[in-house]
């Protein structure tokens, strides 16, 4: 089902460059299917990644990487999402910064919540990546109308009751929140951070590594 969808989204993107929208109700259909596209073909390598880590089956594979490559992998992987959406992104990230991390799971988390903001941002999304203290920040904003209150009292690990918060799922959510917590240092674990009136005056995701 992956292997197709990503057959689909690559069709998609193909379609659009040959048959480009004449107007605002055809961009608009364009983005529809290319956000569901995607938003499906991300949560089944989600649920894939949950499954093996309930298992005991995921392998954390740690290495040294310059974040602006696995930035830059995601960007790419969403341009036509984006695109066909009329979001501008900005990023703020030091080309020469690095971090030990695993770069596929890593790489996983900035797509899903990038393809949420596809949905929910008005028409602009920031990503910046800086160094706090002796932890790594990914932070992502929209201008968007921001995360539920139930959410933003969760305080760093998304449960299965907020997980469902007004019977709207959010896998996405927990999936970075159980990779982050795979990070660890010594004592110290990764987590996740959901705030409101960030930079852009909507939500903000912020990812933090040890």
């Amino acid at each position: 089902m992956k292997n197709s969808l990503g057959v689909l989204l690559d069709s998609l993107a193909s379609m659009r460059e040959a048959l480009p929208p004449q107007n605002s109700e055809q961009a608009k259909t364009y983005a529809v299917l290319e956000y569901e596209t995607a938003r499906i073909n991300t949560e089944l390598v989600q649920l894939l990644s949950l499954y093996h880590l309930q298992q005991e089956h995921l392998l954390v594979q740690v290495d040294r990487h310059h974040v602006i490559d696995i930035l830059d992998e995601q960007l790419a992987r969403n341009e036509v999402l984006f695109k066909s959406c009329d979001i501008q992104l900005t990023i703020n990230c030091d080309e020469n910064l690095s971090w030990y991390f695993d770069g596929e799971l890593i790489g996983s988390v900035i797509n899903s919540i990038l393809v949420n903001c596809s949905r929910y941002c008005r028409k602009h999304v920031h990503v910046s990546i800086e160094k706090q203290e002796n932890m790594l920040c990914i932070s992502i904003a929209d201008d968007g109308s921001g995360y539920p209150e139930g959410m933003l009292a969760a305080s760093g690990e998304i449960s299965a009751d907020v997980l469902f918060l007004n019977n709207s799922p959010r896998l996405g959510l927990l999936f970075a929140s159980r990779v982050a917590n795979l990070h660890r240092s010594q004592d110290i674990h990764g987590f996740i951070r959901l705030e409101n009136s960030g930079p852009l005056g909507g939500g903000v995701f912020r990812l933090f590594l040890p």
